[in-house]
């Protein structure tokens, strides 16, 4: 059976991982003083530290961990489902590693060019064609089809995150804020960067825009709809059912979004992402 190998952007901790059968390799968080694993610290405890003026800061998996998965798992065929590369080097480092890995013939690296609630379909639906005796070239082939039907939008709380990222002018952040208007920023097609799609009058108004939006992608029951949320359970479930009004049928998912996407995102931020089945 292929052995199917993703980070923690798919939202899997190692923990869930070795339950299903993947290795789930973490990416690195820093807050103040304290360095740990994504996933592995209570996301409430993180956001606490957030809102006494910690400022975190996140990285790729060390590349001493993907060998070590890779090394442990000798005499076995591999993929390695990775986040979005651009967004992160974690794609670069699973590729280093392979280089360094005595078994790299046996290991296919892939840039899923999305990240959370797709890029965790991708691995699930991966792990099933795996269990079904598929080939390595069968899974990444299925991979490959699905990554072209995909998209996200991210809609931070604050504007602050975004301006600190590079993303948005201090100016267009400020007036933003004291409009009360709420960002929405798409991932783009390489996966590569985040692009600014827009802003709405609070968080329903965002929304609204992004439904606008996958209505003329034609978005419905062939898609699955994820909501991830930065500890922001009541918005998730209020864009839930804004999505069961706009479009019967679609299948809705719902996150808690790991600790290195509210780094970049900040807490409260919801993505809204959807993936073709």
């Amino acid at each position: 059976m292929v052995q199917i190998i993703t980070d923690s952007s798919s939202l899997f901790t190692r923990e869930e991982g070795k339950e299903l059968g993947i290795l789930s390799i973490p990416l690195c968080v820093n807050i103040g003083e304290r360095d740990f694993r994504d996933l592995e610290i209570p996301v409430e405890e993180f956001i606490e530290e957030i809102r006494k003026g910690q400022i975190p800061s996140s990285s790729q998996p060390p590349i001493g961990d993907v060998l070590e998965a890779y090394e442990s798992c000798r005499g076995k065929e591999m993929i390695n489902l990775s986040m979005a590369d651009g967004l992160s080097g974690t794609y670069q480092t699973a590729c280093g590693a392979r280089e360094m890995a005595k078994n790299r013939e046996d290991i296919t690296v892939i840039n899923t060019r999305t990240l959370c609630g797709p890029h965790r379909y991708l691995v699930e639906c991966a792990l099933a064609m795996a269990k079904e005796g598929r080939s390595r070239e069968e899974i990444a082939s299925m991979v490959e089809e699905k990554m072209a039907h995909t998209k996200s939008y991210l809609i931070p709380q604050d504007f602050e995150y975004l301006k600190r990222g590079g993303r948005l002018s201090p100016t267009v952040a400020f007036v933003g804020s004291l409009l009360n208007l709420k960002p929405v920023v798409v991932l783009t097609k390489t996966g590569t960067s985040l692009d600014k799609f827009g802003a709405g009058r609070m968080l329903r108004g965002a929304v609204k825009l992004v439904f606008k939006q996958m209505k003329r992608d034609q978005v419905g029951e062939k898609d699955i709809l994820y909501i991830a949320h930065g500890n922001a359970p009541e918005d998730a479930l209020e864009i839930k059912e804004m999505a069961r009004r706009e479009f019967p049928g679609l299948e809705i998912r719902i996150h808690l979004l790991s600790h290195v996407f509210i780094t970049q995102g900040g807490p409260g931020c919801v993505a809204i992402q959807h993936i073709r089945r």
